[in-house]
């Protein structure tokens, strides 16, 4: 069984709903669910598995917070560790940008961990975004300012996923 991290940037509170939520569906304690403002190197090196979340601002920018949590994580040794992400966005005011943020981190630990949890793009409305790799997104993707009544089925599906892929 993995011990998992959840690590979650979140300015406006969006992500650090859906970063709860996630926790309580997986039984991840309130002590394994770290804002990344208060995270550091040594956090990440106590779990088997990572769980990265934060939302986009601006066009297509990280949350402010992982700014400079990307470099604690960029110079991390991810090696025999299991990594999944998760965000939100806003599809109808950013559909060329949608996202993104999911897709940068997912640059930052693509090469350096396992990733499991990519989901499928069916049933979203957006023009592009860099959280997509091969037709699908590389994680679980929200969209609480205009489809907040699919939050929930669309994180129900993805913890099942994450608990094949986990080991949970």
């Amino acid at each position: 069984m993995s011990k998992i991290g959840i690590f979650y940037g979140s300015s406006g509170g969006n992500t650090k709903h859906v970063a709860k939520n996630i926790a309580k569906k997986l039984g991840v304690g309130d002590g394994d669910v770290h804002d990344v403002a208060k995270a550091g190197a040594s956090d990440l090196t106590q779990y088997d598995a990572l769980l990265f979340g934060s939302s986009t601002w601006g066009l297509g920018d990280l949350q402010d917070d992982w700014g400079d949590f990307i470099q604690t994580v960029d110079n991390a040794d991810l090696s025999g560790k299991k990594v999944a992400l998760f965000g939100c966005g806003d599809s109808q005011s950013y559909p060329d940008t949608f996202c993104n943020a999911v897709g940068t981190i997912y640059h930052a630990v693509k090469d350096k961990a396992a990733v499991v949890g990519f989901t499928e793009t069916d049933g979203y409305s957006f023009d592009e975004s860099e959280a997509v790799a091969d037709g699908r997104f590389v994680g679980l993707i929200i969209d609480e300012d205009n489809e907040s009544n699919l939050t929930d089925e669309r994180i129900d599906r993805w913890v099942a996923q994450l608990k094949k892929a986990l080991e949970v």
